[in-house]
């Protein structure tokens, strides 16, 4: 099964790319900021992602203000990415953490270290699980990893490529060892794509799906 599946992977990563197009990463953010991005991307949108990150730089001009201010002013700035609260607490408590130990609020140092040590470095703050270290991992240092969201959470368990009942942390795991790291950064984009376009959660297009031939669903 587990062969099967990195050959279905692997099929499903052409597909892809002949229908959507080849990703290539982009200008690679700082760690810190992709790590506060990434905290805010949580349970909304890209778009309302993007503005709380603006809100935040703009109420605040440096990370030290951000880690100064009040938990509901940290809250009031990145309202529109819901979970304000929350994500605010989680924020100041990363960047106080950063600057307790390291006299500095920066995560540059990251990019000297293993995957392994990074993933165990950003694993410390409380509040950070597997999908955001990736995020950082893939986003920031370049590492071949494979981040799973919601989406491709859902795709995954949709087409077979994990059990029906894996949980987020199973299809980590699993995903890791049969994606091609060369293969990670395509595949993570791409499938976001296709969940958001066609194989959406609540109305699948199956008819137009590209992967439909390699569908448990549909075969």
């Amino acid at each position: 099964m587990y062969l099967l599946n990195a050959m279905r992977v692997k099929d499903a990563i052409k597909i892809l790319e002949r229908s959507c197009g080849t990703p290539k990463p982009g200008r690679r953010r700082r760690p810190l900021e992709c790590l506060i991005e990434t905290i805010l991307s949580q349970n909304t949108t890209d778009v309302n992602r993007d503005k709380a990150f603006k809100n935040l730089k703009s109420v605040f001009p440096t990370w030290q203000a951000v880690s100064d201010a009040r938990e509901r002013e940290i809250a009031r700035a990145i309202r529109v990415g819901g979970l304000a609260n929350t994500k605010g607490r989680r924020i100041r408590s990363i960047l106080r953490s950063i600057k307790d130990r390291d006299g500095s609020l920066s995560l540059n140092h990251l990019r000297k270290m293993s995957t392994e040590d990074a993933s165990e470095e950003l694993r410390r703050f409380k509040g950070v699980g597997e999908k955001t270290v990736n995020c950082v991992l893939l986003f920031s240092l370049g590492r071949n990893v494979f981040p799973v969201d919601t989406h491709i959470h859902r795709l995954c368990r949709r087409m077979g490529f994990v059990r029906k009942g894996a949980t987020r942390d199973e299809t980590h795991r699993v995903m890791a060892g049969i994606v091609p790291e060369e293969k990670m950064y395509s595949f993570h984009i791409n499938l976001i794509r296709h969940g958001r376009s066609v194989c959406t959660a609540r109305k699948p297009d199956c008819l137009n799906c590209p992967l439909s031939k390699l569908c448990p669903k549909i075969i």
